[in-house]
């Protein structure tokens, strides 16, 4: 089923229930039907056609869930974009894709006309929220123009393309992720399951929507199943308190550092939070001391601990909530339809409690790298998906996560991949060696440090570096300390020992 007939689904049987809600503005599931079939409208008068790809740059906002119902009714695909990213990295990314249209909205539109011109393929800018700058069109009054128009759903597969999403990887350029209908109804499927998901769930969107875990943990889900998103434009720790008491949320997602900051917000026990029946994590291990607080703060929630990655679209496995004390620090089983297979380097099984590394498989794995088939070809090898996660299975089945993929940092839920911002150091003439890792960070779980290697004769001041980086990569991918070595450690074949950069 296209994704874009949930709202003609459930306008016809629930029209007047409110499905979106996001600051003062309220959608039922009719006016949401109604506004993406008239975007999809506009989008096939500007020459959108299927497979085409639409870009989305844009915070938090209701406009944002449309968009991708609108997308898919034409059979085009949506992209979803890093807000927090450089000029450069959305140039790349908007031109690999090779978008037709970007929606966006007036706070990226210096960015947007300063790489426009070099993306040739790129058609069409629309800004919403009323301020156009020049060479844009008006989201708003496009959208309000074909208000009433029947507009066709575009019949697709299983295997036809959904979205794409790029994601930072263990490469120095990131890759597109190609995931399909299928993938997306065999996740909806298994988290529906998973956690008994209705109509009456209220999920509450805190992380960024460009992301698997604000868009499909598991709030796809709860869409699919008729239920009701509460949107914040930004996380903020007091915002999300004061939602889950109005809104009467019942579940949502959180990355770590969200819910240190949350947990750590003054007059934390004076609000009502016991709608919340369950709340996602994952990405790093939490201590029992932080998990035993988050049952006190939410009396009535199933913490539910998670191992995903967003060419699975998320929420690969779920520690079950009469084991979250007993099986601490496990992401629990899988869901439904998905195997999970931990191996050596022959990609043989390894013993209960040995490490190796993480396969899945399932019908909620991606069907590979856009413009990439290496790449796709190595993931899938065998049939099987490498995740380049290493961990371990119990002997009761229980998966754990011993390391993350090799060279990934992750900083406040975002992946940072250490090649990329090597490469921008590698830029820099004075540079000769550079090698990145990840050091802890008390508010964001992890953040990048460099260890640099001047060419003789030169000189640069880690400021300067910084600099460099900031003009090329987004805020957080900027290491936030930078230290200069007369040379790199490196094995007998020449491999730098990141685990000994990590330990200086």
């Amino acid at each position: 089923m296209n994704w874009s007939l949930v709202p003609a689904k459930y306008a016809a049987q629930t029209p007047d229930k409110e499905c979106l809600v996001c600051a003062e503005r309220r959608l039922s599931w009719t006016d949401l039907r109604a506004r993406a079939e008239a975007l999809a409208g506009v989008l096939s008068h500007l020459g959108v056609e299927p497979g085409d790809r639409v870009a989305i740059l844009l915070f938090n906002c209701l406009e944002y869930v449309e968009i991708t119902f609108a997308v898919n009714q034409v059979g085009a695909v949506w992209l979803p974009l890093n807000f927090r990213l450089a000029g450069p990295e959305l140039h790349y990314i908007l031109d690999h894709a090779g978008a037709r249209v970007l929606i966006s909205e007036a706070d990226f539109a210096g960015t947007i006309e300063k790489i426009r011109p070099d993306l040739p393929l790129l058609e069409e800018v629309l800004y919403i929220g009323g301020e156009v700058p020049g060479g844009g069109g008006d989201y708003e009054a496009l959208l309000q123009a074909k208000m009433g128009n029947p507009m066709a759903h575009a019949q697709v597969d299983l295997d036809d393309l959904h979205r794409l999403m790029y994601t930072s990887g263990t490469t120095a350029r990131p890759k597109g992720v190609m995931l399909t209908y299928g993938n997306l109804y065999w996740k909806n499927l298994a988290h529906t399951l998973h956690f008994n998901l209705t109509a009456d769930d209220r999920t509450l969107v805190a992380g960024p929507l460009y992301h698997v875990g604000g868009m499909d943990l598991p709030a796809s889900g709860t869409l699919y199943i008729g239920g009701s998103l509460v949107i914040l434009k930004k996380f903020e720790p007091k915002a999300v308190l004061q939602a889950i008491q109005q809104e009467r949320v019942s579940n949502l997602w959180l990355a770590p550092a969200m819910i240190n900051a949350i947990l750590q917000e003054p007059g934390l026990g004076d609000y009502d939070l016991s709608s919340v029946r369950f709340i996602i994590d994952g990405g790093e291990k939490m201590p029992l001391p932080l998990i035993e607080k988050v049952g006190q703060t939410f009396p009535r929630a199933w913490f539910a601990d998670a191992y995903g990655l967003t060419e699975t679209v998320s929420g690969d496995t779920f520690l079950a909530k009469d084991r979250m004390f007993s099986k601490l620090g496990s992401v629990g089983k899988p869901v439904i339809q998905l195997r999970v297979r931990v191996v050596d380097e022959q990609d043989r099984d390894v013993a209960p409690g040995e490490l190796g590394e993480i396969l899945l498989r399932g019908p909620k794995v991606f069907k590979g790298y856009w413009q990439d088939p290496e790449a796709t070809a190595a993931a899938l090898r065998g049939g099987w998906f490498h995740t380049g996660d290493i961990g371990r299975l119990d002997e009761e089945g229980y998966l754990y996560i011993e390391d993350r993929k090799k060279d990934m940092i992750i900083s406040g839920g975002e992946n940072i991949a250490s090649p990329e911002v090597e490469r921008i150091l590698y830029q820099h003439p004075a540079v000769l060696e550079a090698a990145v890792v990840g050091i802890p960070h008390a508010k964001w779980q992890e953040v990048p440090k460099a260890f640099v290697v001047l060419r003789p004769g030169e000189q640069v001041s880690a400021q300067q570096l910084q600099e460099h980086c900031a003009a090329h990569l987004a805020k957080f991918k900027v290491p936030a300390e930078i230290e200069f070595l007369e040379q790199l450690p490196r094995n007998p074949s020449g491999k730098v020992l990141k685990r000994k950069l990590r330990g200086l």
